[in-house]
C-alpha cells in the first residue's frame, strides 16, 4: 500500500470517528431536550385542566369587569364633585405654614380605564 493510500484510509477513519463522536454528543443533548419537553407538556396539560374549570365563569367575569370599567369615569366624576364640595377652604391663609409642593391634586384612576386627560 502506498503512502497516499495509507493517509487516505487514516483520514477517512478519523472522519468517521469524528462524526460518530459528534452524533453521540448530539444524541445525548436531544435526549435531554426530549425529557424537558415531556415535562413541559405534562405541565401544559395540567394548566389546561385547571383552566377548563375557570372557563365557565370567564364570560361572566369579563362582563362584570366591562361594567365596572364603564362605570369608573362616572364614579370618578362623582368623587371629584364630592371632594371639591367638601374640601375645606381657609378664610385667611396663614403665612407661617408651609405650602404643599405637590400642587393640584390629580388622580390616576382614569389612566386605569384607558382615558388620558
Amino acid at each position: 500500500m502506498s503512502t497516499l493510500a495509507l493517509w487516505s484510509v487514516i483520514d477517512v477513519t478519523a472522519l468517521i470517528a469524528g462524526l460518530a463522536v459528534y452524533l453521540f454528543i448530539v444524541g445525548r443533548q436531544l435526549t435531554k431536550v426530549a425529557g424537558t419537553l415531556e415535562e413541559a407538556a405534562d405541565l401544559v396539560w395540567e394548566i389546561k385542566k385547571d383552566a377548563e374549570v375557570i372557563h365557565g365563569g370567564l364570560t361572566q367575569i369579563n362582563q362584570t369587569g366591562g361594567i365596572v370599567a364603564g362605570a369608573l369615569p362616572l364614579l370618578y366624576g362623582m368623587a371629584e364633585g364630592i371632594v371639591t364640595g367638601a374640601t375645606y377652604v381657609a378664610e385667611e391663609p396663614v403665612e407661617s405654614v408651609n405650602k404643599p409642593a405637590m400642587g393640584v391634586r390629580r388622580s390616576r384612576q382614569m389612566h386605569g380605564v384607558g382615558i388620558d386627560i
